[in-house]
């Protein structure tokens, strides 16, 4: 059990709540000290999240509530985002020689916006929180390394090509991907995703996004579905989405790094259910290509909800899969239901948005859910309020609003 030294728990208890106050403006700091500093590290962090400022927010409540923790003023149990944030860090290639410096410029931003309340005595305090967390994540992250068998120079990144691409929708598409070596393609566990390098500006400037994999775990090829993110009230367009939607074609080639992610779409056997919503669909995918391999008499229901029958993506599979799971039931919500029809699938379709008592629930249920956070937040709440304990409860997050999602 890792516990603070006294001195530093008193300064960081009694520091707590200006650090909660000014947290997005310290990590705000934060992020500008460091690229200023070493931009070669934008390569790394998806300016996205940095120009709406969810990642600074996401990193903000990360710091102040490991120091809860720590203090003793949260219950909230942390191995399991230790864990997630890990597997994030590892899709990414984060490195144990980074972390010095995170955090040099995260405590130097801390001591920029507090002023003279940050005296030496605290600056050593959240100094001693900081590296606690780094350790626990250098270390979890060299297991996970391990694992994936990355190569003795470090890197995670492996190239790939693309054997073939399927429009799904007008704005979601599908990459088939196989190693560009020739060899093995590294099975996965459904609700895991790779992170996708692309360059861009003609080579001068590198983003990395995660993608889940979608497709069948053993199979000669990874998929990933990929859902073009265009701005809306005022936020850019997806420029890796929007690259791979306007620039990747069949036998280009694309760095991946190995699958990782700590939430399994599939339980560990018995009833389950799948509830996704939009491009949160692409876990559930996976888990039933694998399951109708694998496991084809395992009662299992589906619950997604979309916008149109037309924009649901790879809708047309879900009678194929009917086939080869006949405990499978699917339930489908549309906000507009007038196309919800489709030959040889058996499903109830209704108008509106997923109404959590309406979902099927067999005795002993173990859920997944993928979409937007507060679709999740929702969709988790009424299933607690019918009985379902929180622990069959998994759910994956995109992108950096993961400890908020944990924490609901």
């Amino acid at each position: 059990m890792v516990v603070l030294s006294e001195s530093s728990a008193a300064a960081v208890a009694a520091t707590l709540p200006a650090v909660q106050a000014h947290g997005e403006a310290v990590t705000g700091r934060f992020y500008q000290r460091m690229f200023d500093a070493h931009p070669e590290l934008l390569n790394i962090f998806n300016q996205g999240n940095q120009a709406t400022g969810q990642q600074q927010a996401a990193l903000a409540a990360a710091v102040v509530a490991y120091a809860e923790h720590l203090t003793g003023v949260s219950g909230l149990p942390w191995g399991p985002i230790l864990d997630r944030i890990a597997h994030k860090h590892a899709s990414l290639g984060i490195t144990a020689t980074q972390y010095p410096i995170v955090g040099r410029h995260l405590l130097a931003a801390v001591g920029e916006v507090l002023g003279d309340a940050v005296t030496p005595e605290v600056a050593a305090a959240w100094d001693e929180v900081y590296w606690l967390l780094a350790c626990k994540l250098i270390a979890r992250e060299a297991r996970l390394y391990t694992i994936a068998d990355v190569a003795e120079d470090g890197s995670v990144w492996r190239d790939w090509r693309v054997a073939e691409r399927t429009r799904e929708t007008v704005d979601v598409g599908s990459f088939d991907l196989v190693p560009a070596d020739g060899g093995p393609v590294p099975t996965f566990t459904p609700g895991q995703y790779v992170s996708v390098a692309v360059d861009l500006d003609g080579g001068q400037r590198q983003q990395i996004r995660q993608y889940s994999l979608s497709g069948r775990p053993g199979a000669d090829h990874w998929r990933i579905t990929v859902k073009r993110v265009r701005g809306t009230a005022g936020a850019p367009d997806g420029i890796v989405s929007t690259h791979l939607h306007e620039q990747v074609a069949v036998d280009d080639t694309l760095r991946l790094s190995p699958p990782f992610g700590e939430v399994s779409a599939v339980g560990d056997g018995g009833p389950l259910l799948l509830v996704s919503a939009g491009i949160g669909l692409t876990p559930a995918m996976a888990a039933l290509e694998h399951l109708a391999a694998t496991e084809p008499e395992r009662p299992v229901a589906l619950v997604h909800a979309d916008r149109t029958g037309a924009g649901h993506a790879r809708r047309q599979e879900l009678p194929r899969l009917q086939q080869r799971l006949p405990n499978l039931s699917v339930q489908l919500w549309y906000e507009d239901a007038a196309d919800g029809e489709l030959a040889g699938l058996k499903a109830e379709i209704a108008e509106g948005r997923v109404d959590p008592e309406l979902i099927p629930l067999a005795p002993g249920v173990q859920v997944h859910l993928c979409g937007p956070v507060p679709f999740m937040a929702g969709v988790r709440g009424g299933l607690l309020r019918r009985g379902v304990p929180a622990e069959r409860i998994a759910y994956e997050v995109f992108g950096p609003g993961m400890l908020r999602a944990t924490r609901r």
